[in-house]
């Protein structure tokens, strides 16, 4: 998830050890940092994603699959009453399919930034929308600890002609593994809207990942919501066909 999702979502250790004793650049760090936790090419990855509010708390598990940042298929696994919904992207159109009434929703942009299966994650960060290296402009400002990882404080902003949810991000990459450790996303009028913490790393498919994504609003106390990654696989053999209408029906 891009986010969790954002975050949530969403990264060749030979070559990040390869790299990382060069002079890079804002974008370049970025980059890489997006496509340890997505795949340079396609991903996978098998998620159960908590959403808690001050008075219940519900589990939705889901499979996800993506083909660079154009194709992007999410299936619901549980709970029973949600189970078989799913989302497909494909290049700038999206779809909901929900079985249990046999419709088919196209979803236009305006509801991209409306959560997703009432979380605090929006259907942008499940879907992959807009593109943390292509849609900002990358600053370095500076580098800060979190927990006991030395990173790279980079600040996002969103370039004028985007389009995109968020107007400002700064991410805290860490500087040995390249792992989003934290993340502070703003609105376009630069006020926090929520912030991302990565934890429990695990190595999935020979890369070292966060396990855990928290996800807490600023201004909805009591609100948060959790993702736990179960399975990730990158670069899997998937192509442009298996992301369609037909299928996001049929898939299981």
């Amino acid at each position: 998830m891009k986010n969790a999702l954002m975050f949530f979502l969403p990264a060749m250790v030979m070559i990040f050890n390869s790299i990382s004793g060069q002079n890079l650049t804002p974008t370049e760090i970025v980059r890489i940092a997006d496509e340890k936790f997505n795949g340079e090419k396609s991903g996978y990855s098998v998620m159960a994603m908590t959403i808690v509010r001050p008075s219940w708390e519900r589990t939705v598990e889901f499979r996800s699959w993506s083909l660079g940042t154009d194709y992007a298929l999410t299936l619901i696994t549980a709970p029973a009453r949600e189970k078989g919904q799913s989302f497909l992207k494909r290049s700038n159109e999206m779809w909901s399919w929900n079985p249990s009434i046999n419709r088919l929703i196209k979803l236009p942009p305006s509801m991209m930034s409306q959560g997703w299966m009432g979380s605090d994650y929006t259907n942008d960060d499940i879907l992959r929308e807009s593109s943390a290296v292509n849609d900002y402009t990358h600053q370095l400002e500076g580098e800060e600890s979190v927990g006991d990882r030395a990173c790279y404080k980079i600040k996002l902003e969103a370039k004028p002609d985007a389009g995109i949810i968020w107007g400002q991000q700064v991410w805290w990459i860490d500087k040995k593994d390249y792992i989003i450790m934290k993340a502070e996303l703003f609105d376009e009028d630069g006020y926090l809207e929520r912030t991302e913490i990565a934890s429990d790393l695990k190595v999935f498919d020979g890369r070292l990942v966060p396990s855990v994504i928290e996800l807490i609003p600023a201004e909805k106390e009591g609100n948060r919501t959790i993702v736990k990654i179960s399975e990730m696989k990158f670069n899997i053999e998937v192509e442009e066909s298996f992301f369609s209408q037909q299928n996001m029906k049929s898939i299981r």
